[in-house]
């Protein structure tokens, strides 16, 4: 009998090499769909915040006073939003509000945790109404 003519399988090496090819394989895979796992709850997260800070900010001067100063909230169980009203001062080069109109500067910040980091997310908008006028929520 010739050599090649009596192997008749794989040797032991040959085994543990391709399981361990296997498991390298299965580590990378493992590894790319929860790291694509953690990128659709952080994406949803921020389109969540995104649509409390949204609401926050509609919601000046139509249910919630457009006067200077802070107002917070919370929103489900894990979002915090922070509203922010200043006088708009506008920048150099900037034209001033027309005669008869105030401005004001809108921010909001709305805060949340996800796997142990702080996460924000800031929108800002500005503001417009007549001067003198009393607007009344609601």
């Amino acid at each position: 009998m010739r050599a090649d003519a009596r192997q008749q399988g794989f040797t032991l090496i040959e085994i543990l090499v391709a399981f361990m090819v296997l498991t390298l394989a299965l580590t990378v895979i493992f590894r790319i769909f929860s790291g694509g796992l953690r990128n659709v709850e952080l994406s949803s997260n921020y389109t969540q915040a995104v649509l409390v800070a949204e609401s926050q900010l509609a919601a000046t001067g139509i249910t919630a006073p457009l006067e200077t100063g802070e107002s917070s909230g919370e929103w489900g169980e894990r979002f915090q939003w922070q509203r922010i009203i200043e006088t708009y001062l506008p920048r150099d080069g900037e034209k001033e509000p027309a005669g008869g109109i105030e401005g004001y500067r809108v921010t909001v910040n709305v805060d949340w945790e996800l796997s142990g980091q702080k996460r924000r997310l800031t929108l800002s908008s500005i503001r417009l109404r007549k001067t003198g006028s009393e607007e009344t929520p609601g």
